[in-house]
């Protein structure tokens, strides 16, 4: 398990394999600013960082992680809203051309939406947040009862993925951008167990294979 020390040493790492070897790309990068193609809105799971998994460079991806990659629905009520200011800045700001939510199996806080959550004292805002995909838990509460608790999840989480599109379509600019043309919207689902990419298909609701899996790992 890595300590304080260890990101230390790791950023020492960074400095002499990357920063000086790609000086001119943070050079440009601190001097003429960013100017992403795209918003990745993903989970704080420490598995899944978009920019690994997609082997982007430094100015590729603009990104806002949260609990289970949620887009909440538009709200203009003067609250603390950081998914959304984080929208508004790549949309209108940065001007990108493509919002992708990256969902991806085994997700802690579908979990904790469909009632396993163990933590010490209580959950304050873990429930309140998670509320955002409560109609995705009821559709496969409907749906998948009769399946394992692992298939429930992974339908879930493929669920909470259409109702954070839906959410991003009920934002103003969202909806002005990508009626003129000048934005896409995307539904990714990263398969951490199989290496698998999953898009969706929003003519047909159904999810299809990006790019295929190497397999189940051993032992899961």
């Amino acid at each position: 398990m890595k300590g304080i020390d260890d990101l230390v040493s790791g950023f020492r790492r960074f400095q002499k394999r990357y920063f000086s070897e790609q000086h001119g790309l943070y050079e440009h990068l601190a001097h003429d600013g960013q100017a992403p193609r795209i918003m990745v809105i993903g989970c704080s799971d420490s598995r899944v960082d978009p920019a690994i998994i997609t082997d982007c460079d430094p100015g590729d991806l603009f990104v806002v992680r949260n609990v289970a990659n949620l887009v909440p629905p538009y709200e203009n009520d003067g609250g603390h809203h950081g998914t959304s200011a984080a929208l508004e800045f790549a949309v209108r700001g940065l001007g990108v051309a493509h919002v992708v939510v990256l969902g991806h199996a085994r997700c802690g806080g579908i979990r904790a939406l469909l009632g396993e959550l163990n933590i010490d004292g209580g959950a304050e805002f873990i429930g309140p947040w998670m509320s955002i995909a409560d109609v995705a838990r009821q559709a496969v509460a409907r749906e998948h009862a009769d399946e394992t608790f692992d298939g429930q999840a992974r339908a879930c989480e493929l669920a909470a993925l259409r109702v954070s599109l839906h959410n991003l379509a009920t934002f103003p600019f969202v909806r002005e951008a990508v009626d003129a043309g000048r934005l896409q919207l995307h539904g990714w689902y990263f398969d951490i167990e199989r290496g698998e990419l999953l898009g969706y298909v929003p003519g047909q609701d159904r999810f299809e294979t990006v790019v295929a899996g190497l397999g189940a790992l051993s032992g899961t």
